[in-house]
């Protein structure tokens, strides 16, 4: 494997119009969030669905107003990578058994997961991997940070819960954790070496992330949860 690219300057250091409008389209998605989770169901799903995709359309196109061709690439790519998050999360509740989606309306993906699932993982990424500096150790970091106030968000506002024999703390299933962070690792890694190549290698840069994100939350569920710690002669 190549060698990391180091991150441009540009994106270490962002001007004072470039934060106003990252702020402005994440405002833009809390309030549309908010209000699609006001809906009664199932107009509530459907409503978190088309807040999903509008956030993956404006976010780039923000990006590029305010002069940042970087997080613009960035958002672009998070898009599979947000697609293929749908595999871990579908293994977990449909074969691990410790995650559930509570059905608020909207299309599924085989009855288990909302598809509107498929694109909420473009925001939390996006922050993380810019706010890091796009350093993959730092993007490790934060992600850990914005993930754990997601997994305490989620199950109150009914998007998500842990389900099954998990350790937890305040509610959340600790096993993800760990590979959460590993996740934001690999989605500055993986961006960083697949930008400025064709589209296929970026669309399997973005599969990478997410089969390197399910095999980190087995193996974190098997030693956190599973494994006995035994020693036997």
């Amino acid at each position: 494997m190549s060698p990391t690219p180091a991150p441009t300057d540009d994106v270490m250091a962002p001007d004072a119009a470039a934060l106003r409008g990252l702020l402005l389209v994440h405002a833009a998605l809390l309030v549309g969030g908010g209000v699609a989770l006001s809906l009664p169901v199932p107009a509530q799903g459907w409503g978190i669905l088309v807040v999903g995709v509008a956030y993956a359309v404006a976010l780039p196109l923000v990006c590029r107003a305010v002069g940042r061709g970087d997080w613009a690439a960035l958002a672009i790519f998070l898009v599979p990578v947000s697609v293929f998050q749908v595999l871990p999360d579908w293994v977990l509740a449909d074969l691990v058994g410790t995650l559930a989606f509570p059905d608020r309306g909207g299309p599924r993906v085989d009855d288990v997961i909302p598809l509107a699932m498929a694109a909420m993982w473009i925001a939390p990424l996006f922050l993380a991997v810019v706010l890091a500096g796009l350093r993959p150790g730092r993007s490790a970091l934060a992600a850990l940070a914005v993930f754990a106030g997601a997994e305490l968000l989620a199950p109150v506002v009914g998007l998500w819960e842990p389900t099954g024999a998990t350790t937890r703390v305040l509610g959340v299933a600790l096993y993800v954790l760990p590979a959460e962070a590993a996740l934001g690792w690999a989605t500055a890694t993986a961006f960083l070496l697949t930008r400025g190549r064709p589209l296929a290698h970026r669309v399997a840069g973005a599969l990478a992330v997410s089969t390197f994100y399910l095999g980190a939350l087995v193996l974190a569920h098997f030693l956190i949860d599973v494994a006995g710690w035994r020693l036997t002669a």
